[in-house]
């Protein structure tokens, strides 16, 4: 008997909906310490690793911001930039707050206006070439009301990926949320339940999208902005790997030429060791990892 993905998905996310309320404060990881970028790494195109230009991102007040008020600014011209946890994560639950500031930067894309995102299953920031404007991933886009309609955020973009969404494989670079929309600056909180190749985006507590069987693939965006124009001189080997799983990978923060801030960036990680006998067992565990045991 086949399963319907969909439904497999929700019961999936009720389990560890389930499973979390045994977690603690003590057992989220806060990602950012509100003072420095310790822990992350810094890739802008066409600047090398960790040049952090302009200091595009910075910690000031608590947050970790993404600020345009330096002269390298005076015009974007496609400097994009990511700013990526230094540690890769395959199932976890990850909660941040965003909020959108002021105008966007001269020089920036048209829909890059009140438009950003944090990439989930990444390739790492060394892992990116010089020119890359963005990394293979599962982008959780960020979309701020302009005051004229409807406008979701918390959307599904896919550079160098696809997905199964509602049971059937999507290629669409965009899948949109059925979130609310957000005008003005105000803060809008985001959770992401990752379990390895099944993803659901929460809004605000809401449920606004969700999807499986992510994968490599469906070339880099589309015809127009292929692997070449993103700064990807080599994709033979994302060519290979195409109609793969990709179930693991980094967290990127981005920076699209329209300021943002970020607080409260957590995460629960829910990969560990299942084994009640162990020292370090914990009971909200989805995916076990029985390497990191401790008995002593």
């Amino acid at each position: 008997m086949k399963h319907n993905l969909f439904l497999l998905l929700i019961l999936a996310f009720v389990s560890t909906a389930q499973a979390q309320k045994g977690a603690t404060d003590k057992d989220w990881l806060n990602l950012f310490n509100g003072k420095d970028l310790t822990g992350w790494d810094t890739k802008i195109t066409g600047y090398p690793l960790n040049d952090n230009i302009g200091n595009t991102f910075r910690a000031e007040n608590g947050m970790l911001r993404v600020v345009y008020d330096q002269p390298v600014y005076n015009r974007f011209d496609g400097k994009y930039g990511h700013l990526y946890y230094n540690k890769p994560f395959s199932h976890y639950i990850l909660r941040f707050d965003y909020r959108f500031q002021g105008e966007q930067v001269p020089g920036g894309d048209s829909w890059n206006v009140r438009n950003s995102g944090v990439m989930i299953h990444s390739q790492s920031a060394k892992s990116n070439e010089l020119n890359q404007a963005f990394p293979v991933s599962l982008e959780v886009q960020l979309l701020g009301g302009l005051g004229k309609g409807t406008r979701h955020t918390a959307n599904l973009c896919t550079p160098g990926t696809q997905v199964y969404y509602n049971g059937k494989l999507n290629t669409q670079h965009i899948i949109d949320s059925d979130s609310k929309t957000y005008d003005g600056d105000q803060w809008v909180s985001v959770e992401v339940i990752v379990l390895g190749d099944s993803v659901r985006h929460l809004v605000n507590g809401k449920t606004v999208l969700a999807y499986g069987k992510t994968q490599i693939g469906g070339g880099y965006v589309s015809a127009d902005y292929d692997w070449a124009k993103a700064g990807i001189t080599d994709p033979s080997e994302w060519i290979r790997r195409a109609n793969t799983a990709l179930t693991e990978g980094y967290i990127a923060l981005q920076s699209e030429s329209h300021a943002i801030d970020f607080r409260n960036i957590k995460l629960l990680d829910l990969k560990g060791c299942m084994d009640p006998k162990a020292k370090n067992y914990k009971a909200y565990f989805q995916e076990s990892d029985p390497k990191a045991c401790r008995y002593k």
